[in-house]
């Protein structure tokens, strides 16, 4: 069933993605991990604590988040298997769709994109300031380039291909279980002294989980982008993330411009290693370029997804 149901998937997610009518409605599945998440941090995360007791804690979330997840999925998978039967992959594909994150992403960033296209700044600050961490009321045209492009590249990893290739190697447990881990990596997976001890189980799990997809996610990048590869060998190891240095630096090189370096949060600049190094300052027509980079890469995925159910 997995292959069919990726494939299906995938089309479906390019369709339609997820609507915002039904965010607004029901939010996002993801947001029943992240409110279980919250409610653990608040409580089991005491500053007064052990940094031990606090590390035991975050192993212990991880376990109970991700044996939840994978219950929960089998059951509801063999429930569709025994209301439906041979019509049941179809129920899959509908739960395994909001997994995948092709269309809001390209919607996103290029809405980015067309705010700089007319000129609009502030409207093109707003618009990445949606997907990124970083302070954005100070960036110009050049900053909110790097910004968007280095967001697009790396949520090609955590949003579109470790989702796609955990649907594919486990299914509706695997894909879920993968966003449950890559939800907690996002809210606890930090260095700050608050969540080092209680998030480090989370930031190990989600280094194992993107391993694969993340060199996978360099690799369609620099095929897309008819190159790359000289930056993506040198600079891969130059981010502070094991895996996320793969798809930014394949960017880069495929652009031939500049990412990483300083970047500032909640006003105080952090240095950060270029990525890229020897490349141009990011402008609106790379991200331009990038989201055209991205789309060819989900197209070279599909093909991959296509051909290893073909060979299954």
């Amino acid at each position: 069933m997995g292959e069919p149901v990726a494939l299906a998937a995938l089309a479906m997610d390019a369709a339609i993605g997820w609507p915002g009518a039904l965010y607004v409605r029901i939010g996002h599945p993801v947001g029943g991990a992240a409110w279980l998440i919250g409610v653990a941090e608040r409580r089991w995360n005491r500053p007064d604590a052990a940094e031990g007791r606090r590390r035991g804690a975050g192993v212990l979330l991880m376990a109970l988040l991700v044996a939840g997840t994978v219950a929960i999925c089998v059951g509801v998978q063999a429930l569709a298997v025994l209301l439906l039967g041979r019509w049941a992959w179809i129920a899959v594909v509908v739960l395994a769709w909001p997994a995948l994150a092709q269309r809001s992403l390209f919607d996103h960033v290029r809405a980015v994109a067309v705010a700089l296209q007319g000129g609009d700044l502030p409207a093109a600050r707003a618009a990445v300031g949606r997907i990124v961490g970083r302070d954005t009321d100070a960036l110009d045209e050049g900053g909110v380039s790097r910004a968007a492009i280095e967001s697009l590249a790396e949520s090609f990893c955590d949003g579109v291909v470790a989702p796609l290739f955990w649907l594919l190697v486990a299914g509706l447990p695997g894909v879920w279980a993968y966003k449950a881990i890559n939800t907690a990596n996002s809210l606890i997976g930090h260095r700050e002294p608050r969540w080092r001890a209680f998030g480090w189980a989370a930031a190990r799990i989600d280094d194992a989980a993107n391993w694969v997809p993340a060199r996978l996610s360099g690799v369609l990048l620099c095929v897309a982008g008819g190159g790359g590869w000289r930056v993506l060998r040198r600079d891969h190891a130059r981010h502070a993330s094991p895996n996320a240095g793969w798809p930014e630096a394949a960017m880069a090189g495929a652009l031939g411009v500049a990412l990483a370096g300083p970047v500032a949060y909640d006003g105080a600049v952090q240095e950060k290693s270029w990525i890229g190094e020897g490349g141009r300052a990011a402008m609106p027509t790379d991200l331009r370029r990038a989201l055209a980079i991205y789309l060819r890469a989900c197209v070279l995925l599909w093909l991959a997804a296509g051909a290893f159910a073909w060979l299954r």
